[in-house]
């Protein structure tokens, strides 16, 4: 079974029929910006809120980046895991990807791919988000679930209305320029309304050649077939896409009423730590939102569906012909339909109650089609990955807060999950044993699996005064596998790199055996801050992480998967199975600000920093977790006099040395780099310009993985370009400009 996708019908049928409904006044240049949820009576807000980014704070990244994930940059414990160039996966104090729940536009979005290229947040571009929320892996049961480290709720712009009786037309087009890579992109936004019916158009491009690094960090040469690369180009490293939406929202004076439709599609995106690269990506999505307001409280829901076809195969830098074979084309299908209905409900002054419900039904096709003719490694047949995999998700949960004074609150929460998965039987290229022995094993197998998870939350928060917030959080979260834990079947080196989505160049394969993830989170905070909330402030966050049956891996010693060397190496990649064991993630966040000055000619000087730590530790073998963020801070001057802003910022990271031994995780030196940036806002335009790296310097990206972006990519331990032990490098100096309009 392949999944399709549906044209954009819908989306314009609705925007004709609130035309044909609402005859629009004359234009006119009154507007007033509608929130998304026009809360009537006195609901106190939520004081569990995490940390949250505004349009204001974001305006400044988006420069930066194509990548929405590199919003996140200023979140105290947020670090990046480096994949494509606006595919980034970011990682929560020591947890990332499945661990953390991502919603962009409320929708809870899989990635489905062997080596995870369509992360969640790849499908909203970095101009259209409008605000960030991220919470920790201690928050709220509300917050979502079949998560064990977090949340990250990435929105657009709420609907714009126009006045009563009037007409709006308004939007914004940008476009920028960063010298590395030679990145360029646009985008636009166009909105027309009345005062009950909008409309909106969104749409973006964005695209970038391979980065450099600020020395040459392998050998310069080619991939056989390929074009010459220098030595300080990050293969694999290019990208380009597109994003297009259409909205239609209606109101009234307590309701809310939205449908979006979104196509993207990715040409290509190129992958310095993976074995493959992307060659298309198409997805469409439909959202459909309600929201409404009563005496007797708040109704929210939401049903979402999203197709998307995924392929991958090697790109311009990495080696494709191999002997018959002139590359190796891997392909995946999706279909994801989901729901959410939430009610919030206040009881009395003191206490609030809100009861949900959410779905989500997965199914996914991962096959890899013949390579070549005859009776070679990659023919006659189709490889299936994956048969018919499905994953079901049916949550409920409920949540009572209560005010008890106007210094304490507390908020008690229960989520209980049922998450059903399955996949069909497989088959390898052909009947030889390389293929023919682990798929009848594991066909031999009973597929089907059923969690039964439960979370808990329990939040204390104490506020003696304006300037001073206390909170002792602890939460119990379960995460259930994905499916390529637990369907991936083959340990032959060739395919087993190909399903990795760690970017560490090693192959893995899965294990139906799998049980959930549960996390046992304990946090507190002390923020200390001035009364107004500007002059100065210093945030305290310890947290503690004890997560049983945590997925790790360990080698596998047979024959298909290099038998004893496998089991030895301490210098080559290896092929692993995952398996539950046990884990524990500690560390602290800190961040403060400080006013230095403050004027009418010089405008104000404010001090920011922000420093981080964690340690991630296996209990069952006393290895280290892999990918674990070393210490590290950032310091800057900021400097703001009217619609001028200025920042002067140092990243300090320490060196990586404690490393997942079974992984062979390469070490990393410390290292530091100095940004400038500066922003200017003038009526309708604004302008934004920066240097990033200003000195130039080289550095490896900490969580960047192994650099597998050039050279014969199929071989597991390929020599020359692409073998172990070089770490994918940071970006050298780099110059960038934007410029938007809003009208």
């Amino acid at each position: 079974m392949q999944y399709h996708q549906k044209p954009a019908v819908l989306a314009v049928a609705l925007a004709l029929s609130a035309l044909c409904h609402s005859a629009l006044a004359e234009d006119n240049n009154a507007l007033q910006s509608m929130p998304e949820v026009v809360v009537h009576g006195t609901r106190p807000d939520s004081l569990a809120d995490g940390s949250k980014l505004d349009a204001a704070q974001l305006s400044a990244q988006k420069a930066r980046s194509s990548d929405s994930a590199q919003l996140l940059q200023d979140i105290p414990g947020l670090s990046l895991h480096g994949a494509g160039g606006f595919s980034s996966l970011p990682v929560l104090r020591g947890l990332a990807d499945d661990r953390l729940l991502t919603k962009t536009d409320g929708i809870s979005l899989v990635s489905s791919c062997p080596n995870h290229m369509n992360s969640p947040l790849s499908y909203i571009d970095a101009s259209k988000v409008d605000s960030v929320q991220v919470y920790n892996g201690s928050a709220p049961v509300s917050a979502g679930g079949d998560n064990i480290g977090g949340v990250i709720v990435a929105k657009a712009a709420a609907p714009r209305f126009a006045e009563t009786g009037q007409t709006l037309l308004t939007g914004q087009m940008g476009a920028y320029y960063r010298s590395n890579g030679d990145a360029s992109g646009a985008n636009l936004s166009a909105t027309l309304a009345n005062d009950h019916v909008s409309i909106n158009y969104s749409g973006s491009t964005a695209r970038s050649g391979n980065y450099d690094a600020a020395a040459a960090f392998k050998s310069a040469g080619a991939s056989t077939g390929r074009a010459w690369l220098d030595g300080d180009t990050v293969g694999s490293s290019a990208y380009h896409t597109q994003n297009h939406e259409v909205s239609v929202a209606w109101r009234d004076s307590y309701q809310l009423l939205e449908a979006k439709v979104s196509v993207q599609n990715t040409p290509y995106e190129g992958f310095a730590n993976q074995r493959m690269d992307m060659t298309d990506n198409s997805s469409s999505q439909f959202n459909l939102h309600y929201n409404g307001q009563f005496g007797w409280g708040e109704l929210d829901a939401r049903l979402y569906d999203q197709y998307v076809r995924h392929s991958m195969d090697f790109g311009d830098d990495k080696q494709t012909v191999y002997g018959s074979y002139g590359g190796m084309p891997m392909d995946t299908a999706s279909h994801a339909l989901g729901g959410a209905l939430v009610l919030d409900l206040p009881l009395n002054q003191r206490d609030q109650l809100k009861l949900g419900a959410e779905f989500q039904r997965y199914g996914l096709n991962d096959w890899w089609p013949a390579a070549g003719s005859g009776m070679g490694m990659m023919s006659p047949n189709t490889f299936w990955n994956i048969q018919d995999g499905s994953r079901d998700r049916l949550d409920v949960f409920a949540e009572w807060q209560a005010d008890w004074t106007p210094q304490w609150r507390s908020i008690l929460g229960l989520r209980a999950a049922q998450v059903k998965s399955n996949a069909g039987n497989v088959a390898g290229y052909n009947s030889m044993a390389a293929y023919a022995t682990d798929a009848a094993a594991f066909n031999a197998l009973n597929h089907q699996q059923t969690d039964h998870n439960l979370d808990l939350s329990a939040l204390a928060r104490y506020t003696p005064s304006a300037g001073q917030q206390y909170e002792l959080a602890y939460a119990q979260k379960t995460r259930s596998p994905n499916l390529y834990e637990r369907y991936t079947w083959s340990s032959m080196g060739m395919a087993a790199i190909m399903n990795n989505f760690v970017g560490d160049g090693n192959g893995y394969f899965g294990n139906p055996s799998l049980k959930p993830e549960v996390a046992h989170t304990l946090s507190s905070s002390a923020d200390w801050h001035a009364a107004d909330g500007s002059a100065w402030g210093l945030k305290i966050s310890p947290y503690y992480s004890y997560v049983q049956n945590y997925i790790d891996a360990q080698r596998c010693g047979t024959s298909l998967c290099g038998g004893s060397s496998n089991l030895s190496s301490t210098n080559s990649y290896v092929t692993l199975q995952y398996v539950n064991q046990n884990a524990q993630l500690y560390g602290v966040d800190v961040s403060g600000k400080l006013r230095l000055a403050n004027g009418p000619q010089y405008g104000s000087v404010d001090a920011t920093a922000q420093l981080s730590y964690t340690r991630g530790e296996n209990l069952s073998t006393g290895d280290n977790l892999y990918n674990i963020m070393p210490l590290n801070a950032k310091l800057a001057l900021v400097h703001t006099l009217g619609k001028w802003s200025n920042t002067a910022e140092l990243q300090l990271v320490r060196a990586k040395t404690d490393i997942s031994a079974v992984r062979n995780e390469i070490k990393t030196p410390g290292y530091s780099l100095f940004n400038l940036r500066s922003r200017y806002e003038w009526k309708q335009f604004s302008v934004d310009v920066g240097v990033d790296n200003v000195f130039n310097r080289y550095y490896v990206q900490p969580l960047g993985g192994a650099y597998t972006g050039q050279g014969r990519t199929m071989a597991k331990n390929p020599s020359g370009l692409g073998a172990w032990g070089t770490g994918v490098p940071g970006a050298a100096r780099s110059l960038y400009t934007a410029l938007n309009y809003q009208f």
